[in-house]
């Protein structure tokens, strides 16, 4: 009997120990979590420069698809593609193709060099 009442001690223990570390694992599983939330949410661009492009190609090709009287909806059909893809184009998420831009260039009445060269550098 007294062994049995020694193992259900030692066991409870036990029992306890692991209790208590899956606690202080999951703790600071947190913590490694939030600082990288925090690194990442600072970062910021990690390379500005394509930021920059992107956004300036953007708004290149915004311009001229306002300065047309175009919507998003309408140069979307005559190219074939979403508008989601043109906004994302025009708010620097992605960038068009180069059969993309090309399309874009003959329907806004340019040439496709003179759309990358009014992207700022």
């Amino acid at each position: 009997m007294e062994i049995l009442s020694s193992l259900s001690v030692v066991i409870a223990f036990f029992n306890l120990i692991f209790i208590l570390g899956s606690f202080v694992g999951g703790v600071y599983l947190f913590i490694l979590v939030v600082k990288a939330l925090r690194k990442y949410i600072r970062s910021g661009n990690v390379n500005p420069e394509t930021a920059r492009t992107r956004k300036s190609l953007g708004e290149v090709l915004k311009k001229h698809r306002t300065d047309r009287g175009m919507t998003q909806e309408f140069v979307a059909q005559a190219l074939g593609i979403s508008r989601q893809a043109v906004s994302k184009w025009e708010n620097g998420t992605s960038e068009p193709t180069t059969t993309n831009l090309i399309a874009l260039a003959k329907l806004f009445g340019v040439e496709p060099e003179d759309l990358l060269r009014e992207v700022q550098k």
